[in-house]
């Protein structure tokens, strides 16, 4: 397979900085298209995470279903960038959200037979995280060929915001599906994958430029990292990413919260999941309107620290409300950093190599997610769950400030280009 092809100058004429961000038919069907799959992840990840607590009573399962989501990125790193790199990215998207939509059918024996067995389940959540480490570089690596680099800010502004409002209303729908019929939930999820794949498909790009010096073999497949090393300003932004998020992260504890601390049920669990991403929504398309012009990496910092004093508060809180609250000002600050950081390592790779450290930025990524989830869980045994949230947010703060100190190409970082 070949990146993509000839298509004509209405479809590939690219984005220009100031023109309506959503003009070209391209970027709306990518955003729809990760809209739908991040619904349905979303969605899903509910459900799993309540019936595998179900199942378990056990904290440390909930961080086994973050480790069995994170371990296909680390393993299959390397050949998941070189896929983005070596092939149509288009189609690389499309057969992982066909795997992903089989795995979600897959979900329904395992889940609803009369005396369901928990690792099974890990085990399609480790196809499920095979698939997304294969899509997410991918995907990343294309919205540059989609838009100019002018506009590239707002569409990274705007991708992430819709993709946020995807995962505001895919768990709420998530936690009263479960509430209501989880055989329907887990069909659902299914069929916005399909729809996703059928999105991607009418996506056309400009064709990738490769280089014709590029080493070959296990020098091309190591070369994002050896890019990645001798660039501090962008090995700094993502693995300040990777550390804040990895201490700092508390959706694997949302479900005890939810049901031992508030007492609010699967539907309270949905609100509590949507949270961060009403935050990430509002911060988002403000962003999409008004991009970042000046101090970048001083502004990364210092949100990553706020980041790290909702976390706290929200572990101190016994009202919903406040917790729901602090969950907001938890995505809110998270998305400015996101930001920040996809641009910077978009606008700062070259195109040859740009699915390579896609790759590797998504290992950093769901390094700081998955098993993030896994740490905080580990800690939820030893501390209890508000334990480990302030466990959590008091090191993303640490993190914060040895990160200030040890890459001041960070701090000194002023423009995104």
């Amino acid at each position: 397979m070949t990146q993509a092809s000839a298509e004509t100058p209405q479809a590939s004429a690219p984005l220009q900085a100031g023109a309506p961000i959503l003009r070209r038919q391209n970027l709306r069907l990518f955003v729809s298209a990760r809209m739908a799959m991040t619904f349905a992840m979303q969605m899903q990840n509910v459900a799993i995470g309540w019936y595998v607590y179900a199942l378990t009573n056990d904290p440390l399962s909930l961080g086994l279903v973050g480790l069995a989501q994170f371990l296909p990125a680390i393993l299959f790193i390397l050949a998941t960038g070189h896929a983005a790199d070596r092939f149509d990215r288009r189609h690389v998207v499309i057969v992982c959200l066909v795997a992903q939509a089989l795995a979600s059918i897959a979900l329904l024996p395992v889940i609803f037979s009369a005396s369901p067995k928990v690792w099974p389940i890990y085990a399609i959540v480790f196809a499920l995280g095979s698939a997304r480490s294969f899509s997410q570089p991918a995907l990343a690596a294309l919205l540059p060929d989609i838009v100019s680099l002018d506009a590239f800010p707002r569409a990274v502004a705007l991708s992430t915001s819709s993709l946020q409002a995807a995962t505001i209303v895919g768990p709420a729908v998530g936690g009263l599906l479960l509430a209501w019929n989880g055989v329907a939930l887990f069909c659902l999820a299914a069929t916005l994958n399909a729809i996703a794949a059928l999105l991607i498909a009418g996506v056309t790009a400009r064709p990738a430029r490769r280089d014709p010096n590029e080493a070959t073999g296990l020098k091309r497949l190591l070369a994002g990292f050896s890019y990645l090393r001798g660039n501090r300003f962008l090995l700094g932004a993502i693995s300040l990413d990777l550390f804040a998020v990895l201490f700092g992260g508390v959706t694997a504890l949302l479900p005890i919260f939810a049901r031992d601390i508030l007492q609010v049920g699967p539907a309270g669990l949905g609100l509590l999941r949507s949270g961060p991403a009403m935050g990430a929504v509002i911060v988002g398309l403000i962003l999409a309107r008004h991009p970042l012009r000046r101090s970048v990496g001083a502004i990364m910092l210092w949100s990553v620290a706020a980041y790290g004093v909702a976390t706290i508060v929200f572990a101190f809180s016994t009202s919903i409300w406040l917790s729901v609250t602090a969950m907001i000002a938890f995505g809110g600050f998270d998305m400015i950093s996101m930001v920040i950081r996809q641009t910077m390592v978009q606008l700062g790779t070259p195109e040859a190599m740009r699915g390579r450290v896609s790759a590797i930025n998504h290992v950093f990524i769901g390094a700081s997610n998955q098993l993030g989830d896994f740490e905080s869980s580990v800690a939820a045994v030893f501390l209890g769950a508000a334990g480990a949230a302030i466990f959590g947010g008091v090191g993303a703060l640490l993190v914060v400030a040895f990160w200030a100190w040890r890459f001041p190409e960070l701090r000194r970082a002023d423009r995104l280009e």
